[in-house]
């Protein structure tokens, strides 16, 4: 008769390759958008769509000034939920101090197309400011990563020259969130998102704004307090004091700190 033990071993290996293969259903809650579904809002804004390879099609929005001379282009890189259709209306924020904005959906959210993985979804990021890059000089694009997304911008700026780089309630390294909930899990070999941030934050050129809630009890503050040490004197760390990890904009700081960056 087999020993206990051994039921117990099969019972953990079933565990992680069930853990492997579904992951992709805990990490992301996207919203699914009908290609034919039109977007609508009170400011000037065309639907974009990059055609990174045969059947990965990223979709966007790219908000725009009127007068044809903005100051600059905020490249916005969302969380983990919905799509752009929701997420657009943290536009206004930057559009308000004569930014062009972008905003795009990874795979499989919103009408953007494709399976998703770490490499092939910075990959399409990639592709997506280079594409960016050709309209706008680099030095008038400013990459904003917000909680998931804060990692896919910190590699993107690593790999090009924006003019800053601002992280949104950010985490020093995916598997640190996950191992906060999943301790028992060997997530070096059974996550299949690593996100080091931790690593590619001090390749990061130009300088680096930080925003976090004091009370983020999803991505606690400590993440944020790590990555500024990797570089203290090119990385500004502002505590949101009171401040959650989906409520930052209902702070006059946090608004105050945006003016203070992109206001002339």
């Amino acid at each position: 008769m087999p020993h206990p033990i051994l039921y117990i071993a099969l019972g953990y290996a079933a565990f992680l390759l069930l853990a492997y293969f579904i992951q992709d259903k805990f990490i992301f809650k996207p919203e699914k958008l009908p290609a034919e579904f039109q977007y609508k809002y009170d400011l000037p804004f065309k639907e974009l769509n990059f055609d990174v390879v045969p059947g990965v099609r990223i979709n966007g929005l790219h908000f725009y000034r009127t007068d044809g001379s903005p100051a600059g282009l905020i490249l916005y890189l969302h969380g983990n939920t919905r799509s752009i259709k929701g997420w657009a209306k943290y536009a206004r924020d930057f559009y308000r101090y004569n930014y062009d904005v972008v905003l795009v959906d990874y795979r499989g959210f919103g009408k953007s197309t494709g399976r998703r993985g770490e490499r092939d979804m910075l990959n399409d990021i990639q592709f997506v400011y280079r594409s960016l890059a050709a309209q706008y000089s680099e030095q008038h694009i400013l990459l904003y990563g917000r909680s998931i997304g804060s990692g896919f911008a910190a590699k993107i700026a690593a790999e090009n020259s924006p003019r800053y780089l601002i992280l949104d309630s950010p985490y020093y390294n995916f598997r640190k969130v996950v191992k906060r909930w999943l301790p028992i899990l060997p997530l070096k070999y059974v996550l299949r998102y690593q996100l080091r941030t931790d690593l590619w934050l001090p390749h990061v050129r130009c300088h680096t704004y930080i925003l976090h809630g004091t009370k983020d009890w999803l991505i606690p503050i400590r993440h944020s307090e790590r990555l500024q040490k990797l570089n203290p004197s090119k990385i500004t760390l502002i505590r949101i004091h009171g401040g959650g990890h989906n409520n930052l904009n209902s702070f006059p700081e946090y608004h105050n700190f945006v003016r203070d960056i992109l206001a002339p």
